[in-house]
C-alpha cells in the first residue's frame, strides 16, 4: 500500500496492491455495484489474466471513506496473440501500433466488463473534485510502474454514457483524446413482462418464428446449472471451448487464467450463475452471468463453433439469459459488446461508450485522433426491432 497523497480539493487517497489490506468497510461504497465489491476484486486479484496487474485505490476525505476505484494495468506484449479472426493490413498495423508504441496501457476501470465500473463516491462529493483525485491518482500508478521499470505508454478511462462522460470536461482532460466506442448492448426488461411467455407474445411474427426455430434447432442439448464441484470437473473442458472462442474475436488484451471460473465461483457463490449445455453427457456450450443489483449482467462463454451453428446455441444461449433475467424480476439484461446485431435481434439496444485516453509521447498523443482507429476495431451493423 501506498501512503496518502493529496489533491487540492482536499481529498486524499491511498492505492492498494492487496484487498486483504482494503479498509473494512469498502462495501459500503460497493453496494450499488457489485464489480467494485471486495469479493470481485478478490478475483481479479487470485484469477485475473496473467497480463493484468489490478490495484485498488480509497478516497478519502478527513478519516472518512468517500470514494473507491480500480486500476488495471496491462502489459499486451506478454500476449501470443492479440486475436485470430481478421487478418488484414489494418489488423497488421495496428497489431505493430500496440507492440511497439502501446504494450503498456493502464486503465482506469475494468477492461473486462463494458459499463461504468471504474469508479464510485458518496453523494457528498463533488464530481469535479472526485475525478480530479481520480487523474491524480492516475499519475502516481504512472510513477508506480516507472520504479518497476514499465513505463505507462496509454492511460485509458472508461467506459461511461454520454451523461456520465460530460462530468470530465473542465477538470484536467484536455490534453486526453475524447473517444466513442462500440456500444453496450442492454435488453430493458418491460413492466408488463411477467414471465418469458410475455417477452414471445411481444415480438413480431418473424422474430418469434427465428425463436422457434432456434429452439428446434437444439433439440438434444441439455442445459444444466453447474455447482463450483461440476465447474471443477469440467474446468479443462470449460477453458478450452472459451479459449476458443475468444482467441476468434476480432481483439484480445488478455486472456481469462484457467481456474478463473472457479474462483469466481468460490468468491461470489450464488451471485455467479455458471449454465453448461451438454450433448451426451459431453460439455459442447457454456455461458455465465453475474447478479448485480437490479441489472443481471452476462459475462464470459465458450462453445464448440461446430456445434454452434448445427445448433443456434449462441442465439439460444441469449434467449436463456432473457428467460432467466425476466423470470427471477431483473429491470435489465447487460449484454456488453459484439455480437451486436443478433443481440439487437432479441430486443438488446445499443448505448453508446465513451471515454478518455491519452499517450505518454506528446508527439504520438497529438495524433490519437488517427491512431485510435487503429486501436479499435469497427464493426459494421444493422440494429433490428424484433417486437411487433
Amino acid at each position: 500500500m501506498w501512503g496518502d497523497f493529496f489533491d487540492v480539493n482536499t481529498l486524499t487517497y491511498k492505492i492498494y496492491s492487496s484487498t486483504a489490506a482494503l479498509p473494512d468497510n469498502w462495501n459500503d461504497l460497493a453496494v450499488d455495484n457489485i464489480f467494485l465489491s471486495k469479493e470481485y476484486l478478490k478475483v481479479l486479484e487470485q484469477s485475473g489474466p496473467e497480463n493484468m496487474t489490478c490495484h485498488f485505490i480509497g478516497f478519502f476525505k478527513g478519516e472518512q471513506l468517500v470514494g473507491i476505484a480500480l486500476s488495471q494495468f496491462l502489459d499486451v506484449n506478454q500476449l501470443k496473440s492479440f486475436g485470430e479472426r481478421d487478418r488484414c493490413v489494418k489488423t497488421s498495423v495496428r497489431n505493430f501500433i500496440f507492440k511497439n508504441f502501446s504494450s503498456h496501457v493502464l486503465f482506469m476501470g475494468n477492461n473486462m466488463l463494458t459499463g461504468q465500473n471504474a469508479f464510485h463516491f458518496l453523494e457528498e462529493i463533488n464530481p469535479k473534485d472526485a475525478l480530479k483525485s481520480l487523474k491524480k491518482a492516475s499519475d502516481t500508478l504512472q510513477l508506480i510502474f516507472k520504479k518497476k521499470g514499465k513505463k505507462v505508454h496509454l492511460t485509458s478511462f472508461k467506459d461511461f454514457t454520454k451523461e456520465e462522460i460530460s462530468a470530465f470536461e473542465n477538470v484536467g482532460f484536455k490534453d486526453h483524446y475524447k473517444f466513442c466506442i462500440q456500444p453496450n448492448m442492454v435488453f430493458e426488461i418491460k413492466e408488463n413482462w411477467n414471465s418469458f411467455d410475455d417477452y414471445i407474445a411481444d415480438l413480431s411474427k418473424k422474430y418469434r418464428d427465428q425463436y422457434k426455430r432456434s429452439r428446434k434447432k437444439a433439440e438434444g442439448i441439455e442445459k444444466r446449472k453447474m455447482n463450483l464441484e461440476d465447474i471443477i470437473k469440467y474446468e479443462a473442458t470449460i477453458y478450452d471451448l472459451y479459449f476458443h472462442v475468444a482467441k476468434n474475436a476480432p481483439f484480445n488484451t488478455f486472456f481469462l487464467a484457467k481456474n478463473h471460473f472457479r474462483v469466481f465461483k468460490e468468491m461470489l457463490k450464488d451471485k455467479f450463475l455458471f449454465y453448461g449445455y451438454f450433448i451426451d453427457d459431453t460439455l459442447i456450450g457454456f455461458n455465465t452471468l453475474i447478479k448485480n443489483g437490479d441489472s443481471m449482467d452476462t459475462y464470459f462463454l465458450g462453445y464448440d463453433e461446430s456445434i454452434q451453428r448445427e445448433k443456434m446455441l449462441y442465439l439460444n444461449m441469449l434467449y436463456d439469459m432473457v428467460a432467466y433475467s425476466i423470470n427471477k424480476g431483473f429491470k435489465e439484461v447487460v449484454f456488453a459488446r459484439t455480437a451486436l446485431e443478433i443481440k439487437s435481434s432479441i430486443g438488446a439496444k445499443p448505448v453508446e461508450m465513451y471515454g478518455y485516453i491519452k499517450h505518454s509521447n506528446s508527439l504520438i498523443n497529438k495524433r490519437m485522433d488517427v491512431i485510435f482507429d487503429y486501436l479499435e476495431p469497427k464493426t459494421e451493423w444493422q440494429e433490428r426491432n424484433p417486437f411487433k
